[in-house]
């Protein structure tokens, strides 16, 4: 069902949607309460909050001031992604990033912790946000923030992902947060992003390249005119026989992302609805494969 979904626009636009309230919620139910950061964009902006408020005296109480200052410091990146991943993407971008603003300072994080224990909560906080992440990835979309930026280096670069660039971004953002917040602050931060964005990585399914072999007696071209002008892939084919029958066939390979599963496998349906297929996940793809993005 999820993957039929994935197959039409605006359901993953709803279905980002609902991952960036995950992601709010995971944030505001969860980490705030425990006096903790997020990293990333966000956690910037929360350091922000902060150090205004702590050192300037310029306090919010109507809404949470980190939301507001998490659209505004999008925006550049805005551009960046206008000019690297596609105009849909940036659409979708906007979409989730204002969602995601909205949900930020509309969920209200409660005066005492859901969870005592912190490290339980940067667990479940980290889970249900991680989830959201890779949910709004693999609809296409992203909430903003550092997404863009390793959306754009892991297109630009062969084994490279979101995770592994959040990790490397956050890293350096909590260094620099020990000189103004405790240490046990500061770890409980960074367990919290880690357990997010392997998380994320986990379920991003873009990141799982699955190859596909049709076998079908159609010999029209339409379905590989379908692949290359629908699914922007490539894919190649050779005749064959059957085995049993001897009857002539065609072959077709191509490489996709796991999402597009959904996609292919309804197109081949409606243009030959006795085809076969044979799907291996997780593949390793060299060369030139372009990882989409919507």
């Amino acid at each position: 069902m999820f993957q039929k979904a994935m197959s039409h626009q605006w359901s993953r636009l709803l279905t980002a949607v609902f991952g960036t309230f995950l992601c709010a919620a995971a944030v505001n139910l969860f980490i705030v309460p425990q006096k903790l950061y997020t990293g990333g964009m966000l956690g910037t902006c929360q350091v922000i909050r902060t150090v205004l408020s702590t050192y300037c005296g310029l306090t919010v109480t109507a809404f949470d001031l980190a939301g507001v200052l998490y659209f505004v410091l999008n925006i550049p990146l805005f551009w960046l992604a206008w000019r690297g991943l596609g105009r849909r993407f940036v659409v979708n971008t906007v979409i989730c990033t204002a969602c995601s603003s909205l949900f930020l300072m509309l969920i209200t994080a409660p005066a005492t912790p859901i969870i005592e224990d912190t490290l339980t909560s940067c667990l479940v906080g980290g889970i249900i946000g991680g989830f959201g992440s890779g949910l709004i990835l693999t609809c296409g979309c992203s909430s903003g923030g550092l997404d863009v930026v390793g959306l754009y280096l892991s297109k630009k670069g062969k084994g490279f992902t979101v995770g592994k660039f959040s990790i490397t971004y956050n890293a350096v953002l909590f260094a620099a947060c020990l000189l103004l917040f405790n240490v046990s602050t500061v770890l409980y931060s960074v367990i919290f992003i880690v357990f997010s964005s392997l998380f994320m990585d986990r379920s991003h399914q873009q990141n799982i390249t699955v190859q596909v072999l049709i076998f079908t007696k159609h010999k029209e071209p339409d379905l590989p005119h379908f692949i290359m002008e629908q699914l922007e892939r490539g894919v190649t084919f050779w005749e064959g026989h059957g085995g049993y029958t001897g009857d002539e066939l065609r072959v077709l390979c191509v490489c996709v992302s796991k999402y597009e599963i959904e996609t292919l496998q309804s197109a081949v349906h409606d243009l030959d609805p006795n085809a076969f297929f044979i799907v291996q996940e997780g593949v390793r793809v060299g060369g030139n494969f372009d990882r989409k993005l919507s």
